[in-house]
């Protein structure tokens, strides 16, 4: 894991992951056939269902979640920048990812693709419950290996935040949202991105979401000694760049 980290962290973390992903698609010849990949805009409903709460990022229309098909698999990625796509791997294998919609593109595919291929599973967001009994789950999963650590979170999710805050004294939390920005909520005040050298400094542990897979900021966190990727987003570059993650209850 060590040598991953280093080399996604000294060149474009995007790059590095396309790589792979196209070195994958051309092994199993996957780029000369027409691969549909449709990546479709999904409401609130489609993707989480009815979770308690109005603070999630889909509920309130910050970011929302896209789809890709491969291969009668899908893939998904949070985004705040969304539309509709249709083309082949290939053409996603050499597209300029110049903005975060072609970014979430290409990380819905990739994520849709490899659960095609078997290499990855749970690229499908949670809905209704599954969100309060994911923060059920990870905060197990985190006392059990962290208990007592000094605890960033990136990416304010609400039943995360709630849960974790509960049982780490020592727990952070950023985000990009200006309406969080400044504000306790869940129990944690919520920080901008002024205060991420500072937290990355402090911090022993980092829960990152994966949306900092498809907004190349995943690279940020990669020198915390210990990172965990939380959510549907980052499903396919954590099988690529060998990192943890933590998703228990998406498909």
């Amino acid at each position: 894991m060590t040598g991953n980290r280093s080399a996604a962290s000294a060149e474009n973390l995007l790059e590095l992951l396309r790589g792979k992903a196209v070195a994958l698609w051309e092994e199993k010849g996957l780029l000369d056939e027409h691969v549909g990949v449709h990546a479709r805009v999904l409401s609130t409903q489609e993707a989480i269902g009815d979770p308690e709460g109005d603070d999630f990022p889909l509920r309130k229309g910050k970011e929302r979640m896209i789809e890709a098909e491969v291969l009668g698999a899908r893939g998904h990625a949070f985004t705040d920048m969304y539309g509709d796509f249709s083309g082949t791997l290939g053409e996603i294998a050499s597209m300029p990812l110049v903005n975060n919609f072609r970014r979430a593109v290409f990380v819905s595919a990739m994520n849709a693709s490899l659960r095609a291929l078997g290499l990855c599973d749970h690229t499908v967001h949670c809905r209704d419950d599954g969100p309060a009994l994911c923060a059920r789950e990870l905060t197990n999963y985190m006392l059990e290996r962290f208990a007592g650590a000094r605890l960033l979170q990136v990416g304010f999710q609400p039943k995360f935040v709630e849960a974790l805050s509960r049982e780490f004294s020592n727990y952070r939390v950023l985000d990009l949202d200006r309406d969080n920005i400044g504000k306790t909520l869940r129990g944690a005040l919520v920080e901008g991105p002024d205060a991420q050298k500072d937290a990355l400094t402090w911090a022993d542990v980092a829960l990152v979401t994966g949306s900092t897979c498809a907004n190349g900021t995943l690279s940020d966190f990669l020198h915390v000694p210990r990172l965990v990727v939380f959510g549907v987003t980052g499903a396919a570059a954590c099988i690529l760049l060998g990192l943890t993650r933590f998703c228990a209850q998406s498909l």
